[in-house]
């Protein structure tokens, strides 16, 4: 998790009353809310309301996501053109399932138009990349300003809404963790600190600036997501009522160009590149470095077999020098049981490249991925054979 953080009004003692009026016994006191991971084991934050966080006047079906699997009769590798999708919905109602598994969905997401109703993740960590767009993610942790190329993260439960600045057009790709999202055990000292030497430090990570305290009594609905079903909470009063909060789980982003990759005199491994892991996946950000150094080094990536996992690549800016054919917002999906690696002539071209300015988003997943009906839409079924001189 990230570090901890305080914001706004608390009071010394947690599970104490924080009053309205300090020094007054006869005054109201704020609500206590405590947010827990694992249980009670793990990290968690305290908040504290204007107003019962309890208070539901009605509650009422809103429907369901469906998640189609295709029914594929070969195993294969696959390549989606997903740039020109169709702008569908809002930052919510437009998401396109890609690939699904039970530890992870993947969606892209073009929105037509703002967030309508708050909306919160019963089951999942989400993990919100910008590819294109800037705004605010509003929380009852506060603002959370985001821009592009930025990984949202935001924890289970934690209701919110997307707002894009005016004019911009935004552009999502959205990893749905059924894990925990954490920064990579490997990364952190026994102090819990993150160590010199890896790929990204404390200062990276962003939580939320100022509050955002709004003392509505008014009925407010909140769309939440309990796997693929919609329940629709219709509350006495508006949820972003906190007026402080502290402890280590919140929103938090981190900006894939803040990301310091880790090279050497030849390839490395693709977990140098890992940002994020979880129990079923992990995700990791390919970023603009220095190549191989060796005088005989191969510059691009040696063909491998992902014997125990799946490998989706989502092609966010530049030139990705072992693939041909890929473009901006394209998924490649390289799956368990089938090697793969450079293009034919990728090699001898990269033999003078000193450096490379790609941008990927990788989630390689421990469990078989499935591609969904809807991005079979965008497949090249000419891909499998691209290997072919």
């Amino acid at each position: 998790m990230p570090h901890y953080l305080s914001r706004g009004s608390i009071p010394k003692k947690r599970h104490t009353a924080h009053r309205t009026s300090p020094g007054f016994k006869d005054e109201g006191i704020y609500y206590e809310e405590v947010i827990t991971t694992q249980g009670f084991s793990r990290a968690y934050s305290i908040a504290y309301h204007l107003r019962p966080p309890t208070r539901v006047k009605h509650i009422e079906p809103a429907g369901t996501i469906a998640v189609d699997v295709a029914e594929q009769a070969v195993l294969r590798h696959h390549h989606l053109k997903s740039g020109t999708m169709p702008t569908k919905g809002d930052p919510v109602t437009g998401r396109v399932p890609m690939f699904t598994n039970a530890d992870v969905t993947m969606w892209r997401c073009r929105p037509a138009q703002s967030q309508a109703e708050l909306y919160r993740n019963a089951l999942a960590d989400e993990v919100i990349f910008v590819h294109k767009g800037a705004g605010r993610l509003l929380t009852a942790f506060g603002v959370l300003p985001f821009k592009p190329f930025d990984y949202v993260v935001i924890p289970r439960c934690t209701t919110y809404k997307l707002d894009f600045d005016p004019g911009t057009q935004s552009d999502l790709l959205v990893v749905e963790s059924a894990g925990q999202v954490s920064v990579p055990a490997k990364y952190l000292n026994h102090d819990g600190q993150l160590r010199l030497g890896a790929p990204y430090a404390e200062r990276d990570l962003h939580g939320p600036t100022d509050l955002f305290v709004l003392d509505e009594e008014k009925d407010t609905s909140v769309v939440v997501k309990d796997g693929a079903k919609l329940s629709r909470y219709v509350l006495a009063n508006h949820p972003f009522d906190v007026i402080g909060w502290d402890g280590q789980v919140y929103p938090f982003t981190f900006n894939a160009d803040d990301f310091e990759p880790i090279t050497g005199t030849i390839h490395q491994p693709p977990p140098i590149h890992l940002t994020f892991e979880t129990p079923g996946f992990v995700l990791c950000t390919f970023a603009p470095r220095m190549l191989d150094t060796h005088p005989d080094a191969i510059k691009v990536p040696y063909a491998h077999s992902n014997v125990e996992s799946d490998e989706v690549l989502y092609y966010v800016r530049g030139k990705f020098g072992s693939r041909r054919g890929v473009e901006e917002a394209s998924f490649t999906l390289h799956p368990h049981g089938i090697p793969h690696g450079p293009h034919p002539g990728t090699i001898v071209a990269s033999r003078d490249v000193k450096w490379t300015d790609e941008l990927a988003v990788m989630v390689d997943t421990f469990r078989p991925l499935f591609v969904t009906k809807q991005s079979l839409e965008l497949d090249d079924p000419k891909y499998p054979y691209s290997w072919l001189d």
